[in-house]
């Protein structure tokens, strides 16, 4: 029996590796959204308002294009160092700022998912704090010159060679990656996606 379609309003191959890792097939929809933060807007309604807003338009492409019915699945991730939010770096200067506020320093990595069936939206957040090592200048430039942090909230990836910048991480893993498992499940339940067929 072949699963109902899902739809993934995410550029992101880490979410898309991540939902094959449990089994579910996507297909991605293109679309674009205002990322800006609200003034003091804080961290957790920052990226549950842009995971909501990425399921609105992404269904919105979905019917415009009349695809096949299907639920859709957004999610946002940000690096928060207290209410500060760390997004993606504008350049390497910024990746080098980022990764020096975060050194030694224990930060909260929020990922906001939210799936759509055309009619109704739901959320579920992750929230996991990582501790970073405390890092010297070389290795801070070593890591920038790899390229890696470039396109990651908070300039770094817990799953490629970022992994060695973390001295301790409580919560979910797959959440820093960028879509949490748990939460994904417990959601795509919700909307009777069948996961285990």
């Amino acid at each position: 029996m072949s699963k109902p379609v899902l739809y993934l309003a995410s550029a992101s191959p880490r979410r898309r590796e991540l939902l094959a890792q449990i089994g579910v097939p996507i297909e991605r929809i293109v679309c674009e959204i205002d990322e800006t933060p609200l003034i003091n807007e804080a961290p957790r309604a920052y990226v549950e308002r842009l995971a909501r807003g990425k399921a609105a338009a992404g269904m919105a492409v979905v019917q415009r294009d009349a695809r096949p019915a299907g639920l859709l699945l957004a999610a946002d991730t940000t690096v928060a160092l207290g209410n500060t939010l760390l997004g993606k770096p504008a350049d390497t200067a910024d990746a080098c700022a980022m990764l020096r506020s975060l050194s030694g320093q224990t930060h909260h990595v929020l990922t906001a998912v939210a799936v759509t069936d055309g009619h109704r939206i739901g959320v579920r957040t992750s929230m996991t704090e990582v501790r970073f090592r405390t890092l010297d200048e070389a290795t801070i430039a070593a890591y920038v010159a790899t390229g890696e942090p470039m396109d990651k909230a908070g300039s770094y990836g817990a799953q490629g060679r970022g992994a060695l910048l973390i001295d301790t991480l409580s919560g979910s893993f797959s959440g820093v990656v960028g879509l949490p498992l748990a939460e994904t499940g417990d959601l795509l339940r919700e909307f009777a996606y069948p996961l285990w067929a």
